[in-house]
């Protein structure tokens, strides 16, 4: 059970901080939800309580882990099919899991592609979708703005 001021992530979503717990009646079932506040885009989740496991809602990483996450994007592509309909979805995948570190390799690999050649419409917008994870993720974890983190993540690909 998380409490009022965790942070928290909710995969596909990003990260926010839970500002309350609510029972609400909904299509005439009461249920306790978490409230989370998104700090990228300034929306607001409402989180069944009893379904955060089926969720996977997990805490934010702490600085150990941001330090292997900015490790993961400063290292080399891994080796991904030529097929972009397979390589999509097995992106996609990974970034369904909730992994921080999944989501950085997504990143990473991404990002490598789109340097190299153009990546497509539906690539495109998986990696600022996975960047738009990570960012709200990696901003809560070192009070950065969205700005500066993105910078972060950018120096370390760019690095790699």
């Amino acid at each position: 059970m998380f409490n009022i001021g965790d942070k928290v992530v909710y995969p596909m979503h990003g990260a926010g901080i839970i500002e309350g717990i609510e029972e609400k009646e909904i299509l005439g079932e009461k249920r306790k939800y978490y409230i989370m506040r998104m700090p990228i885009g300034d929306m607001k989740v409402m989180i069944p309580v009893d379904n955060v496991d089926e969720i996977g809602i997990r805490e934010i990483i702490n600085n150990d882990d941001l330090e292997k996450v900015l490790n993961i994007l400063r290292g080399d592509r891994t080796k991904m099919p030529q097929n972009w309909n397979r390589r999509y979805r097995i992106n996609m995948e990974k970034i369904k899991s909730g992994d921080i570190f999944e989501i950085a390799s997504v990143v990473r690999n991404l990002m490598l592609r789109d340097a190299e050649k153009s990546l497509s419409t539906g690539e495109r917008k998986m990696l600022n979708s996975a960047k738009q994870m990570l960012i709200s993720e990696i901003v809560l974890v070192v009070n950065y703005d969205q700005e500066e983190t993105e910078r972060l993540i950018d120096e370390a690909v760019n690095s790699a």
